[in-house]
């Protein structure tokens, strides 16, 4: 089972490709370094979400609404990604929540992080990657899970976030 917490952006298992180029070129530029392989970059992301539809997977993602609203990318791309969003509602592999501004909340997500079989947690930083698996810490982000887990939405009210997400965009 992999589970994962956004706040600030769009689960990686889930990009269309114009979106996930977006994420490359301003990760590129941000940490100053050369453009190794774009497209090679966005392909190889792209071939990962064939195990949203592999039988027997489960993956669980958590997106904190703000994500749906940030601008990373030209309005056009955004609108796809969340239409993208609102077509991975049905599939049986995968869980899709928003976690709504409204939403009471047991602990603030604070950063993202992927839980991975309940053996690995892996948090993104602007300079590195931690890889945790201490007993300590995966009970820590599992409880984190589970409490950001009880205040998403799901479903039909899922769908509508992301609806007005997407009508904010002002698109004709």
């Amino acid at each position: 089972m992999l589970r994962a917490v956004e706040v600030v952006r769009i689960p990686g298992l889930l990009l269309t490709a114009d979106y996930a180029r977006h994420v490359f070129t301003a990760n590129t530029e941000f940490r100053q370094i050369p453009d190794a392989g774009l497209e090679d970059s966005v392909r190889a992301r792209l071939r990962r979400q064939a195990g949203l539809y592999e039988p027997g997977r489960s993956l669980r993602m958590l997106i904190w609404e703000g994500a749906l609203f940030a601008l990373t990318c030209p309005r056009e791309v955004m609108a796809a990604q969340l239409d993208r969003l609102v077509s991975v509602i049905g599939i049986d592999t995968v869980e899709l929540g928003i976690i709504p501004f409204s939403a009471q909340l047991r602990r603030s997500p604070g950063h993202g992080f992927w839980i991975y079989d309940r053996r690995l947690v892996i948090v993104e930083t602007l300079s590195t990657e931690m890889w945790m698996e201490d007993e300590e810490d995966l009970a820590l982000y599992e409880r984190a899970w589970d409490w950001l887990s009880d205040s998403a939405v799901h479903g039909a009210q899922a769908h509508r976030l992301i609806g007005r997400a997407r009508a904010a965009l002002n698109l004709s």
